[in-house]
């Protein structure tokens, strides 16, 4: 199966690696010399350090050639994965609109930041109702799959036929896909988490304990319900692996970029300090205010999600908000 991955990134090249184990894959990336240097030492040394490509997998700058690797192709057997930020999707399919694609899918989990739609929303705004199009979703560090551990993911599709396609390409011994008509529930679980881990990462770093972690995360899910449920998601997607799974990986999980946001803002850090240091913006910070911003519309309390916004670009010092959180009055828990 020819398959295109437009976006180089971590999660972008470890996926590619993947896939190239039983498919035609080339990798895509915009910096050219990156691309050069991935393809000359079969390493893509700037944002997948220590993992070797593999013969097989193509490496390309060029956007038209990565493009057309799967239009000429039987377009019903093809995919194009796009692997990008939130904030970087609308571009990319701006790009893409004028090349006659059949099946699409997106790693990125957010809300787009000034719209506050979910990707699948984006992508039928720039390339219609027609397009075959999902999320592929789930519980994964990049360098993990890299490494070839066992992971396990999700794609949501309204279309069986793409569900069935993605699966054929992805799965394999150590990658398992599960399918899912459920977009939004998926969507929603795989942006809010990420808001989640920023708070757990910050209850870490002030070393309050595994209890206070299970509570954070126990009273996250119950915010990621109310808004799934408010947007037409289904309860029951969040038992699964775009919800409980990728939530516990998020909040726990060392490798997790958004927690490692939480712990340096625990020791007193700016957000741009920890952008820096990072050397991008974690997922969670772009969509804290989104979330803030739609639950307020959607009259739905996320004190959790509010919390984090407030941390982040209203100056409330991290101690505080744990103690905003603490001090709300009891309730029934079901509520």
């Amino acid at each position: 199966m020819n398959i295109t991955v437009l976006g180089a990134g971590a999660w972008g090249t470890a996926l590619a690696i993947s896939l190239a184990a039983k498919n035609n894959v080339l990798l895509w990336g915009r910096n050219q010399l990156a691309m050069q240097n991935a393809q000359t030492l079969r390493e893509n040394q700037l944002y997948l350090p220590g993992f070797q490509l593999p013969a097989s997998l193509q490496i390309s700058a060029d956007f038209d050639g990565a493009l057309k690797h799967v239009v000429n192709a039987n377009s019903e057997d093809s995919l194009l994965i796009i692997a990008s930020a939130v904030a970087g999707l609308r571009p990319i399919l701006k790009q893409c609109a004028s090349y006659p694609l059949r099946n699409v899918v997106w790693l990125c989990k957010g809300f787009e930041e000034n719209t506050r739609l979910l990707p699948h929303q984006v992508v039928k705004q720039e390339l219609g109702e027609q397009i075959l199009a999902g999320a592929l979703s789930g519980p994964s560090f990049a360098q993990e799959v890299a490494q070839g551990l066992p992971c396990a993911l999700t794609i949501a599709s309204s279309s069986t036929a793409l569900c069935q396609l993605v699966v054929k390409a992805a799965h394999s011994p150590n990658l398992r896909v599960y399918s899912s008509d459920d977009v939004i529930g998926v969507e929603v679980g795989g942006a809010v988490k990420n808001i989640l881990a920023i708070a757990t990462g910050v209850a870490d770093g002030l070393g309050l304990g595994l209890n206070a972690r299970a509570a954070l995360m126990t009273r996250g899910l119950a915010e990621i319900s109310r808004l799934c449920g408010a947007l037409g998601g289904r309860q029951e997607t969040l038992m699964g692996l775009t919800g409980v799974g990728d939530l516990i990986l998020t909040c726990t999980g060392n490798l997790s970029r958004n927690r490692k946001v939480g712990l340096a803002l625990a020791e007193g850090k700016s957000l741009g300090t920890i952008i820096q240091e990072l050397g991008h913006v974690a997922e969670g910070v772009r969509c804290a205010q989104a979330v803030k911003a739609l639950a307020m519309e959607l009259n739905i309390e996320m004190p959790i999600t509010q919390a984090v916004a407030g941390v982040l670009f209203e100056n409330v010092a991290t101690r505080d908000m744990i103690e905003r959180l603490l001090s709300r009055n009891a309730k029934i828990e079901s509520d």
